[in-house]
């Protein structure tokens, strides 16, 4: 058995469901002290959160990623126990195979033997993970950023390990991510009996106009590599069960994903603007999950396109496209980022599963990373 697929094994025989890390920072922490690098485990709340550092000075180059995994859902839904590692047909299955234990211990085996044979390499090599990634992403690398910025820790480049490949290994490099803002938005209305609407003030009525503009509107054409700012209603609630009440209040929940025409701020202002006119009574909360970010031509991105072009045997589509990643908390420090892992197709499903070859492959490829920007 390959060191990777052993590590990653016991990494997925530990249920570490958000915020639980359940022992796996402690068990890559001793194995990369063991190599040379200096741990540190730095703890806010229920989450853990480990930076181990080797080498000093810059460029600072971080392999980032997480511990936790999302619930498996019903046990009895999968083929084998999801906590439990099974290889069948040249895949390992268990939740957290793909998303991302993989990933990280292919970031271990691969910086074990880095510093290995290059032990007086230039700069810092450093690895960081959290076990707050799949959850509210408050404890985790958010947190740990904004200590990097009261020591003026320098990040240069910043390469994440989320599951990025599409169909093999190496066939998408995510050189960006858009920005998320979430919304949540009670509009107030009378409650009363719907045979005296006089008496009573339809929230549902009010805001439906409303609602309709702010999904229709188009906020932009996309550019470069990045698609289009879009808007999705994920969640509308009101009234009581009875059809002969006019419900009291309506509660809309919905979420902008954006590229870098926009901010936060700004489209908070546009969403304020179009509701305006329509004379809501209203509260709104948002969410500002994170600004976009992208990644341009430079040192990083050479050396991923051609670390994936010799993986996968062509070069890789470039792209920022998909959800969000903890690398939104990194940009802002002023670190350029990429995502490089293996194929996302069954994340967060029922039987999720990578590809044993696809991982015995990673970690050259993160040591290939690191040889090029280091040494």
């Amino acid at each position: 058995m390959s060191d990777v697929l052993a590590l990653t094994r016991d990494l997925i025989a530990r249920p570490s469901v958000t915020p639980d890390d359940a022992g796996c920072q402690a068990l890559i922490a001793e194995r990369l002290a063991r190599a040379g690098f200096a741990c540190e485990h730095l703890r806010f709340g229920a989450v853990d959160n480990l930076w181990a550092t080797h080498g000093t000075g810059g460029p600072v180059l971080v392999f980032l990623g997480h511990t936790d995994v999302v619930p498996s859902g019903p046990p009895e839904a999968w083929g084998s126990d999801p906590f439990v590692p099974t290889e069948r047909d040249g895949l390992l299955f268990g939740r957290g195979a793909a998303d991302m234990k993989g990933s990280v211990a292919a970031f271990v085996v691969a910086l074990e033997r880095f510093v290995a044979e290059h032990p007086d390499h230039a700069g810092t090599v450093a690895v960081l993970l959290t076990s707050d990634e799949e959850g509210d992403a408050i404890d985790g690398v958010r947190r740990v950023a904004d200590v990097f910025r009261e020591r003026g820790q320098r990040i240069d480049w910043c390469i994440t390990g989320e599951p990025s490949s599409k169909e093999k290994l190496g066939d998408l490099l995510r050189v960006g991510r858009r920005g998320t803002l979430s919304a949540t938005m009670t509009v107030r209305g009378i409650q009363g009996h719907v045979a005296y609407p006089d008496k009573a003030r339809n929230p549902i009525h009010q805001a439906l106009p409303a609602l309709a503009e702010l999904v229709a509107r188009h906020w932009d054409e996309g550019y470069a590599t990045f698609p289009p700012t879009s808007l999705q209603v994920s969640n509308i609630h009101a009234g009581t069960g009875a059809n002969n009440v006019i419900p009291g209040e309506l509660q809309v929940l919905f979420n902008l994903r954006f590229n870098p025409r926009w901010t936060a701020a700004e489209l908070e202002q546009q969403c304020a603007a179009i509701f305006a006119p329509h004379g809501l009574e209203y509260a709104i909360h948002w969410h500002r999950g994170g600004e976009p970010f992208h990644t341009p031509e430079g040192p990083l991105r050479e050396a991923a396109r051609a670390a994936l072009t010799a993986v996968a045997g062509h070069a890789p589509e470039e792209s920022t496209g998909g959800g969000t990643s903890d690398a939104r908390f990194i940009a802002p420090l002023g670190a350029q980022c990429v995502e490089i892992g293996p194929v996302n197709a069954s994340i967060h499903k029922v039987d999720e599963h990578v590809s044993i070859a696809d991982l015995e492959a990673l970690p050259s490829v993160y040591f290939d990373l690191a040889r090029r920007l280091l040494v």
